[in-house]
């Protein structure tokens, strides 16, 4: 027998629901987790990995952060006697310090909260969400650069079969 048979694996098996635009239409500050208010049947949704949030934001109404525009479609076995609103609005869950915080960011230092993804963290839906701001064309194109080079580099420094840098020939 292994001696690595007795290890628990503890991989989470959950899917992620990203939101690929967020970091490229935003320069994120800081990263923060809140629940998620859901109905059964969105739960079962993200867990089947048929949520979107690339066109979801969120904002803040009476001192509450809210997430709109999050598709969710419902699965198979979704409940036939409620009505599904696969856009709705949902409540988002902080402790009361930290939504302060950000409500004071966001009014005066012209910051805007984006969802970066969504899973599951003890059983429980959870929504990553970010301060952050937006970036302008010149920004984008930047980073769209750098990337590009980096991927060169990389395929560059490659080694080939023999153990050789590409570059050496």
């Amino acid at each position: 027998m292994a001696a690595n048979s007795n290890k628990k694996t503890t991989k989470n098996t959950q899917p992620r629901i990203l939101n690929k635009r967020a970091t490229y239409d935003y320069a994120i500050e800081e990263r923060y987790e809140a629940g998620l208010v859901l109905h059964g049947w969105e739960v079962k949704s993200v867990r089947a990995g048929r949520a979107q949030i690339n066109l979801a934001h969120i904002y803040i109404r009476d001192g509450e952060l809210f997430l709109c525009n999050a598709h969710m479609n419902p699965a198979d076995q979704a409940c036939t006697h409620e009505t599904l609103e696969t856009n709705r609005t949902r409540k988002l869950l902080m402790h009361r310090r930290e939504i302060m915080k950000l409500i004071g960011r966001v009014e005066r230092q012209s910051y805007t909260l984006v969802p970066l993804n969504l899973h599951f963290k003890n059983g429980r839906v959870k929504v990553d969400l970010a301060l952050a701001r937006g970036k302008r064309e010149y920004e984008k194109r930047d980073d769209e650069s750098k990337k590009e080079w980096k991927r060169e580099q990389e395929r560059i420094m490659k080694k080939d079969a023999r153990g050789r840098h590409i570059l050496n020939g």
